[in-house]
């Protein structure tokens, strides 16, 4: 994970379609610290209440990197792009940046365990903070949270839901494309 942890404000909310329903994005001037997934239902109820939570540092428009964002997310749901290539700023305790850190390194297609993924950042004791620490996880899709499962390979939670933890692995395991 390309990810620094900054003090910059908020300054670009933007919401994309996506096949799994309405993503919101947030940006600071210089990384994405922000993409989780929103009911079509509360979209607008959810924009206006971060748009009023950040009202003094927010710019109006777009940015060039939330514009990469819905580029790179076209891609990926086409079944395209692997890894995304954007700055972050996912800002959490160490623990929560380690397990992050970690999560980016589960190989596209794949799935690793909570318990393989505490060995990974090595202690093999954490399996439920790191299932916490996943699940704080602030860059839903781009830090691919969705790729941890149970170990007796259920599909273990997932705060997007589970219908959309599926479609992504089907999507990442080659099991078609979700062209926007």
């Amino acid at each position: 994970m390309n990810a620094a942890v900054t003090a910059e404000p908020l300054r670009y909310i933007a919401w994309y379609e996506s096949p799994v329903g309405p993503l919101i994005a947030r940006a600071t001037d210089s990384a994405l610290c922000g993409l989780s997934f929103c009911d079509a239902d509360r979209l607008e109820e959810r924009l206006q209440e971060l748009r009023a939570q950040h009202a003094p540092t927010l710019r109006g428009g777009d940015s060039a990197l939330l514009s990469d964002l819905r580029v790179q997310l076209a891609e990926y749901f086409a079944g395209q792009r692997r890894e995304f290539k954007l700055p972050l700023s996912a800002a959490g305790t160490p623990f929560q940046e380690r397990v992050w850190a970690a999560l980016c390194e589960i190989p596209h297609g794949e799935t690793w365990s909570y318990l393989q993924l505490a060995v990974h950042i090595g202690d093999a004791l954490a399996t439920r903070a790191v299932g916490y620490a996943n699940g704080a996880n602030p860059i839903a899709i781009v830090i691919p949270c969705h790729r941890v499962i149970n170990a007796d390979g259920g599909d273990g939670g997932y705060g997007g839901g589970l219908w959309r933890k599926r479609i992504l692995l089907d999507l990442e395991r080659g099991q078609g494309s979700l062209a926007l």
